[in-house]
Formats: structure tokens, sequence, C-alpha cells
């Protein structure tokens, strides 16, 4: 992944606009959505960080409902029937795919006109434990860091997959998102073209303020004494490799799965020799994990929140916010210059 600048908003990629193509999940027309009686789009999300894309972009033009509330895990979700029989009421649903395996089974069988991945509207890519690896001798790389694990190859890494092994958590790279906000801002217009001008606005608004963060996580992680941070699950590949960095991941596949000892001492000795500081755990799951490994090895333990969703414990009030919040924390852990 080298592309490191924002394409300017209004500049709608092929890829985005192959996504378009496709944002009908039972064929149908393009003609605009029927709105409720508020006269809004009725925009039904997934989880938050696609009900933040919608709520910035659609602003007073859209009602949106999420189907996971704030508190609970986005990928144990099970849907009520009641939500189940809502979502063909919907004008637009916006998900992602790979995430909650329940809701995009639902969602196959809601057959709404205006159904968008937005996994479709960037490149998904496969993620293991050590994503920052493949960027090694480049030249923002620490000069004369070796690894001793360099090469080695961990698949117990692997988070929540979309078909073919591809990581789906692409909102935590600030550049991904923007390039899924400008194709859901795109896919709005398509939806309701009475307030196109507003929605492409609203996402190059979106899209500038996506482009600070990249830019303040790009200069506050340039020099940092080591490169490497271990974390409960591994949500952070996109982040990892966009800046540069090594994810260690405990358990992989769940944040609260218990690794096994001979990944506990694997990381025990990639800490040791990457100069490791802090394990990360999360808002949404338990601490237990990341305490235990910490304990065993010396090291402080710290929140590195994967965004899966906003409570009265985030360290701030929305994706922006909560974004900088991890950008200090890694700037910590990592012993940024």
């Amino acid at each position: 992944m080298n592309v490191r600048r924002l394409i300017p908003a209004t500049a709608v990629t092929g890829a985005v606009a192959l996504g378009l193509v496709t944002l009908s999940a039972c064929g149908g027309t393009s003609d605009a959505a029927q709105k409720n009686d508020g006269g809004k789009l009725d925009v039904v999300t997934s989880f938050y960080p696609m009900q933040y894309l919608a709520e910035q972009i659609g602003g007073g033009h859209v009602a949106v409902d999420t189907l996971t509330k704030p508190g609970v895990e986005p990928h144990d979700l099970e849907l009520k029937p009641k939500q189940i029989a809502a979502l063909g009421d919907a004008d637009v649903i916006l998900y992602l795919k790979g995430i909650q395996p329940a809701v995009d089974d639902a969602i196959t069988q809601a057959g709404v006109k205006n159904t968008i991945d937005a996994g479709t509207l960037t490149s998904l890519e496969t993620h293991g434990t050590e994503a920052g690896h493949a960027h090694e001798g480049e030249e923002h790389a620490h000069e004369g860091e070796e690894h001793a694990h360099e090469g080695e190859e961990s698949h117990e890494g692997h988070s929540h997959e979309t078909e073919g092994g591809q990581d789906p958590h692409v909102w935590l790279d600030p550049v991904k998102y923007a390039e899924v906000a400008k194709g859901v801002g795109a896919a709005f217009a398509k939806a309701d073209p009475d307030h196109a001008a507003d929605y492409e606005k609203n996402t190059a608004g979106l899209v500038k303020k996506l482009g600070d963060l990249d830019t303040a996580f790009e200069t506050g992680l340039k020099n940092t004494t080591t490169r490497t941070f271990i974390t409960t699950h591994s949500a952070f590949g996109y982040l990892a490799e966009r800046y540069h960095l090594e994810q260690e991941s405990i358990a992989g596949v769940s944040p609260e799965a218990d690794p096994s000892p001979a990944r506990i001492k694997e990381l025990q000795e990639i800490a040791e020799h990457d100069k490791v500081t802090t394990v990360f755990f999360e808002t949404l799951a338990s601490d237990k994990t990341a305490k235990t490994l910490a304990q065993d090895t010396g090291l402080k333990t710290d929140v590195l929140d994967p965004l899966e969703g906003i409570t009265d414990q985030s360290k701030g009030d929305d994706y922006i916010e909560v974004m900088r919040s991890n950008l200090a924390a890694l700037q910590k852990a990592l012993g940024a210059k």
C-alpha cells in the first residue's frame, strides 16, 4: 500500500465507481429512495464506524439507526427478529462485510436496493500479527534495526476476516476510511439526488478531517524508539502498515481468546528484543489477557481503541477524538521523539 496522500474529494476513482455499480443487492433501478415521513433518508448502519460516516455525510438529510448499540461487542451481535424485519424498510443500508456474520446474513435477505458494502469502496488486504514487517528496509524504518523474528509468518494473529482471508478493519487507517467516505457520499447522492450537493460538501469536509488525522499520525510516529506494539487482537493491521509499525497480537481471532504458551513465549522474546513497553487492550473486551502478559513481562498496559463502538469509557466522543487518543497512546508506548 504505497498511496500516501488523499485524492481530492471531488475525484471519484474507478474503484469507487465500480463499487457504486454493485450497490444494489437485488438489481433494480437508480430511482431515488423513498423517504420517511420526516422527509429524511432512513439509513441503517451495522456498527459505529459506518454510523459515523452516515451521520457526517448525511447531516440533516438522513435519519440514522445503527444495529449495534453502544457497549455491545460488534463481533458477537445477534439480531432480534424485529431488527431483521425492519431492515427491509430501510432506504439505505451501510455495512462492512466480514465483521458481523449475523448482520451480513440479514442484509443479504433484506433485499434493499441501496445496500452499500464499505469494503467494496477501497482495497482490502490480508494481515497477520506482523503487518509492519513489509516495510522493513524502507526509508521510514529505523536504520540498523533488525528483528530476530523478521520473516517469520504467523497465522494465529488473523482477526475477523472477509472471504479470502482479507482484513475488514479498514476504518483504522484514515486514508482508507476517507476512500470509503467518498464512496458513501457518492452513494447517498445517488439515492437522494435532490441533496447531492450537500452530500458532496459534507464528504469533502470529512475527507479534510481525515487528511489532517493522517498527517498527525504520519508526523507523530515518524521518529520512535521502537516500531513494535502488542495488542490483544489484530485489528490494527492497516494502521500498522500505513505508519510503518509492527503489530503483534496476543491471540488474534478473538480479543478475549487465551493465547497458546508458545505464543506467550514468542511475545516475551519480541518484547525484550524490540524494547516494547506496553501491552494494549481495548474498551469493549476484557483486559485480563493483556494484564497477565504484562505482569509476566514487566510491561505496562494501556488502551488502543479499535473504535468498534463509543461508550462512556471511550477516550473521546467520536471517531476523530478517539483516534487522536490512540495516537497519543502509541506515541507514549513507542517512545515518540
